[in-house]
């Protein structure tokens, strides 16, 4: 765990100065040469599936790079990652969670005779493995990092507004339940969860985690 703990700490000390050199370096040349700052945005949108999104041209999200607001979250997210404790080969954090009806509940509860409770193609693997949806903080609220064209929905003040977020994603049917972080945001804290985060556990552990997507 402790060597762990240090590569996540080094590794988040490198997404910062990283993240803080790009934004500086991007600012700069777009003063001068904003057309080839554009394709190195568009470059790092594909690296990212950003590009792949329909619902949003470059114009909604790609300028939001050169943002103050941009490296607020990332200082929010980089922080908030210092706080995992979900490491493969490791017990799985017991985080609570509250079902889309207003019920109390734990994420392990999900797991059912030792099947993977993994997140990606349920119709592929609903035969194999349990699917669940954990809806935390909203990455991009309209009074946070927002896109332009996307859904109205500002920060969680309260557990109702996160609900009520979570419940836009059910009206798109994901296949399997979805439940919301509870407002001590352990879930997203202790999975390193924000801005999104894709984990397979299985007997209580955690078996396989996505790393999160540089740009």
């Amino acid at each position: 765990m402790f060597l762990q703990k240090l590569l996540l700490y080094l590794s988040t000390a490198g997404l910062l100065c990283y993240m803080a050199t790009l934004y500086i370096t991007l600012n700069v040349l777009h003063l001068f040469f904003p057309n080839f700052v554009k394709r190195v945005i568009l470059k790092i949108g594909e690296r990212t599936t950003m590009t792949q999104n329909q619902s949003f041209k470059y114009e909604d999200w790609g300028l939001t790079l050169l943002s103050t607001t941009f490296v607020k979250t990332a200082l929010k997210n980089s922080w908030t990652s210092l706080r995992q404790e979900a490491f493969v080969g490791k017990p799985a954090p017991d985080t609570p969670v509250v079902t889309i009806d207003g019920e109390k509940t734990s994420l392990l509860k999900f797991l059912r005779h030792n099947r993977p409770l993994f997140k990606q193609l349920v119709k592929d693997f609903s035969d194999v493995a349990d699917f669940l949806v954990v809806y935390i903080a909203e990455a991009h609220s309209t009074d946070g990092w927002a896109f332009n064209n996307n859904i109205d929905i500002k920060q969680h003040r309260t557990l109702e507004d996160r609900l009520s977020a979570a419940r836009i994603l059910v009206e798109k049917d994901p296949l399997c339940p979805v439940v919301v972080d509870d407002m001590s945001d352990d879930t997203a804290n202790k999975y390193g969860a924000l801005p999104e985060r894709l984990y397979m556990l299985q007997a209580g552990k955690v078996n396989y985690k996505v790393r999160t997507v540089q740009t």
